[in-house]
């Protein structure tokens, strides 16, 4: 008997807790989430991250006449870490010699040829010009001597007489002819010794340029500022190996960080919202505390394809009002551009929007009811819309559907 009033009484206190667990579960199961709406300032805002960049920087060059040597491709051979700060006439890199040397080394082998062949033909103008001074020698004194035999003929006979004066005659035609013939060699000998001391004094300036332009393969800084690399045509940036040509002799550059400005890209979508002068807000991933005021200074008209990418992207610059002494070209930059902003609206969850037939609705309380109630939706970004009609401030709305209210009418605006 006792054993029967044990478990009526157990049936009677356990009956009661097993109903409250089974309806708190089943309405727990039915909680819906809802928000109130507000009246404040509606924000959108374009997020894009970017990178930091200088607006003005100064190239670092390589020599600039190594193409009138024929050398067009020169290798990097040494570069100061990127980031390094230098001084005026602060080293910079190093360049590759090894074709310049190769330059100096065969116009020093056509120095001594030259300057060999300008010998020889000192030597040989000095052996002919001699032995034409020796021949006119000779002629004067057949001259002297025919002279000499005709005032001591006066009582020879006159043929050898006449003889003597043909001799004496022919002399002096020969005299003139060798005077004008060592005239004309002197000439050609000066001439010559132009020309190869032309040739001479050529391949000497050639070697003076050559080793001129061997200093300049040794690469210092103009003004001083922080080394930045240059990027190649792919993105990457140029470093130790690669190469500066006469048509881009850029080794490295000296950023201004007094005007930077922020390159970032946009997608198709976003970009219709972008426009030049509106303000943006700049971050900094290495400086969290970081956050400087800027604005949009161009929006690409064109978009271009990424390497690796199908998606059409556009180019966004961004100027810094200001700048801060940590910042530093190549830093990823979190950019927030305000591209609208409505001031005392009504807004609501984007989540409490919903649709059928195009007719915008949201589930409203009203009272211990709920009402389907078609609202006018204004701009909207990616949390909240702005409600143009349909509801007022403090109106509670469902951002899920509540349950057996699909097939009620909705309250249409009038």
């Amino acid at each position: 008997m006792n054993i029967k009033k044990l478990t009526f009484w157990s049936s009677i206190i356990l009956i009661p807790i097993l109903i409250y667990i089974f309806f708190l579960k089943n309405e727990s199961d039915i909680i819906s989430i809802t928000a109130n709406v507000s009246k404040g300032s509606f924000i959108d805002e374009v997020i894009i991250s970017g990178e930091a960049q200088s607006t003005s920087s100064k190239q670092i060059n390589g020599p600039s006449d190594a193409r009138r040597f024929g050398i067009y491709n020169i290798k990097i051979q040494d570069l100061v870490p990127e980031g390094t700060v230098v001084k005026k006439g602060g080293y910079i890199g190093q360049l590759d010699v090894s074709e310049l040397n190769g330059k100096i080394l065969d116009a020093q082998l056509n120095l001594e040829k030259a300057e060999s062949k300008y010998t020889q033909q000192q030597l040989d103008t000095t052996l002919t010009l001699k032995q034409e001074r020796n021949a006119i020698k000779d002629l004067l004194f057949e001259i002297e001597e025919t002279k000499l035999e005709l005032n001591q003929s006066k009582y020879e006979a006159p043929a050898v007489i006449r003889q003597l004066e043909i001799t004496l005659e022919k002399s002096q035609r020969n005299l003139k002819g060798k005077n004008e013939d060592y005239a004309i060699k002197k000439r050609q000998a000066n001439a010559k010794m132009v020309e190869v001391g032309t040739e001479v004094s050529k391949i000497r300036k050639q070697i003076d340029e050559l080793l001129a332009l061997q200093k300049e393969f040794t690469i210092y800084s103009d003004e001083p500022g922080m080394v930045t690399y240059i990027k190649e045509w792919n993105g990457s940036k140029k470093q130790v190996g690669a190469t500066i040509s006469p048509w881009k002799p850029a080794i490295a550059s000296l950023p201004d960080l007094s005007k930077m400005e922020s390159k970032t890209y946009s997608n198709e979508v976003d970009v219709r919202k972008i426009k030049k002068g509106l303000p943006v807000k700049i971050g900094f991933d290495a400086f969290p505390d970081i956050e400087l005021e800027g604005v949009v200074t161009e929006v690409a008209n064109v978009g271009e394809t990424k390497r690796g990418s199908d998606i059409k992207l556009f180019q966004v610059l961004i100027k810094l009002n200001d700048t801060n002494k940590n910042i530093r070209p190549g830093m990823t930059t979190s950019n927030r551009i305000l591209t609208n902003q409505e001031d005392n609206v009504l807004m609501m969850p984007l989540e409490a929007v919903f649709l059928k037939d195009s007719i915008s609705y949201a589930y409203v309380k009203s009272g211990l009811s709920i009402e389907k109630q078609e609202v006018n939706l204004g701009e909207s970004n990616n949390e909240v819309v702005i409600i143009k009609k349909g509801l007022k401030e403090n109106d509670v709305v469902y951002l899920n559907k509540p349950e057996g209210l699909e097939e009620k009418s909705i309250k249409r605006l009038k």
